[in-house]
This record gives C-alpha cells, sequence and structure tokens, in this order.
C-alpha cells in the first residue's frame, strides 16, 4: 500500500459522509495558516504523508517544510507550515497528526536505540512487527530513525525459526530444504541454545540469530561461533538493557518495540484565519 492508498483509507474512515462539525461552522470560502509543532523533542518523520493528507482535501494547498526529517530536534520546534481551506485543515488535522505522530513516534524510538549503542558497532533492525498496510512507511522512519531495515517480508529473505525446525524434522533439514528452494535468499537461523548454535554452524547457516539470550549467554555464543557467521540478538531486549546486550562480536540487534510499541511523538496543529 503506497502513501497516498493510506492517506486516502485514512480520510475515508474519519470523514464518512462528511465533516459534519466543519461543514456547518466553516463558509468553504474561508482560507487559513496552520502550523505543526514539535511539543517534545524526538525525529520528525512523515511529514509528505501529513501533507499528502490536506493536498487531497484541497488540491490548493501551499506548504513549507521546514528543517530536515531525520534529526533530533527540541520541543518547541515549528516542523510544517500550510496554506489552504479552513475546512480542508480542520477535517484532515487528525488524519494528518496520527500520521505524523506516530511515524515521527517510531523514528524517536529508533534514534534512542541507535544512541544508545554507539560507538559498539552493532546494528539496530526492525522487524516484520508493523501495522497492517503501514510497513512501507514505518520501515522509512526507522531508517529516519538511524536505524536499519531487517526484511522487508516474507519474501525476500529466509528466517529458519524453531516452529520451521520443528515442521522440517531440524534445523540442518530445513536449512538444506531453504537453500535447494531459494538458492539466492539470505538465509538466516533461530537458535536458543550451543546445541543449536553448533548444528546451524556445521550445516552452513551465514547468520544466527540468538533467541532471548542474556548478555552472559550472547558472550559465549560470539566466542563459540568465533567469527563463522553474523549474528543478531533479540527477544526481550529493552531501551534500558539494549548496551548490555551491544556485546564484542554481536552485529546486530533487533527490536521489535520500534514498530509495534513506539510511542507517538507529541505534535500540535494551531489555526489561524488568513483576512
Amino acid at each position: 500500500m503506497d502513501v497516498q492508498e493510506i492517506v486516502q483509507a485514512a480520510l475515508d474512515e474519519d470523514v464518512g459522509s462528511g465533516d459534519a462539525t466543519t461543514l456547518a461552522t466553516v463558509d468553504p470560502e474561508e482560507q487559513a495558516r496552520a502550523t505543526v509543532t514539535q511539543k517534545a523533542p524526538g525525529v520528525v518523520f512523515g511529514r509528505e504523508a501529513a501533507m499528502l493528507t490536506f493536498a487531497t482535501l484541497d488540491g490548493g494547498v501551499a506548504g513549507t517544510l521546514i528543517g530536515p526529517e531525520g534529526v533530533w530536534q527540541d520541543a518547541g520546534t515549528e516542523v510544517l507550515r500550510l496554506e489552504c481551506s479552513a475546512q480542508a485543515l480542520l477535517t484532515g488535522e487528525r488524519v494528518a497528526l496520527n500520521l505524523l505522530q506516530h511515524l515521527s513516534g517510531i523514528a524517536t524510538l529508533t534514534a534512542r536505540y541507535v544512541k544508545a549503542v554507539e560507538g559498539t558497532g552493532v546494528q539496530i533492525l526492525d522487524t516484520r512487527k508493523t501495522t497492517p498496510g503501514m510497513r512501507e512507511l514505518e520501515k522509512a522512519a526507522v531508517r529516519a530513525g538511524g536505524g536499519t531495515n531487517h526484511r522487508t517480508g516474507l519474501y525476500d529473505a529466509i528466517l529458519i525459526k524453531e516452529n520451521h525446525v520443528a515442521a522440517a524434522g531440524g534445523i540442518a533439514q530445513a536449512i538444506e530444504r531453504a537453500r535447494s528452494a531459494y538458492p539466492d535468499l539470505p538465509l538466516a537461523v533461530e537458535v536458543r541454545n550451543p546445541g543449536e548454535i553448533a548444528q546451524a554452524l556445521e550445516a552452513g547457516a551465514p547468520r544466527l540469530l540468538l533467541d532471548n539470550m542474556d548478555p552472559a549467554r550472547l558472550r559465549a555464543a560470539v566466542e563459540q561461533v568465533a567469527g563463522r557467521a553474523e549474528l543478531e540478538a533479540s527477544g526481550g531486549i529493552t531501551l534500558e538493557t539494549v548496551r548490555d546486550h551491544a556485546v564484542d562480536g554481536l552485529h546486530f540487534i533487533s527490536v521489535g518495540a520500534l514498530t509495534h510499541s513506539a510511542p507517538a511523538l507529541d505534535l500540535s496543529l494551531i489555526l489561524e484565519p488568513l483576512p
């Protein structure tokens, strides 16, 4: 789903047969100016979606993007100015802010995780735990916050997890089948203990996902692997603990919370009628 489709679906859901309050109280000829401002520090992302919301309602909208996206800014920073019909501003306000606040929240939380592991060489990854229909935008927000995108979906990389292993009859069998069916796709295997690590390495897995391991177990895994595969840690890692988990020799930490639990960045839209 592209940005236009997301915006249109959101407007259809919110506006329905018409914005009754605005249609009843605001002259359709009235023009207004609106300013969107950060009310909390963070990384803004999603202004294109916000602008598109108003442009869908009023093709004559004039907008100014203030400052770059993907940069940490303080509370009180203006991020967007708009001029168009007052009706379009009022009708589109909530959809535009919902999108902008949600995506900025993802970018902001990602930036906090990236900052927490700064200097370790570990990259922060997102996951597939995204809002249905919003994956492309949410993964773009992760990039804006300085994170790195994991696989886009089930089609562009192979990640063999415990249920795949159980269904295939073992780690080696799952890897063999995956390599036979999709030899050109990147491949990783989820492992939970030294025995599974040994099996995955013996079967030639180029990347291991170290599942729900504390820092001590991660260090032991790094020592066991000894550079024979890329290593990703995932599961139960919070902003408070991510630095401890970013042990020497680890390449990636994937965090589902970046997209499924990021708090919205507080933003406001203030409208001013034009003479």
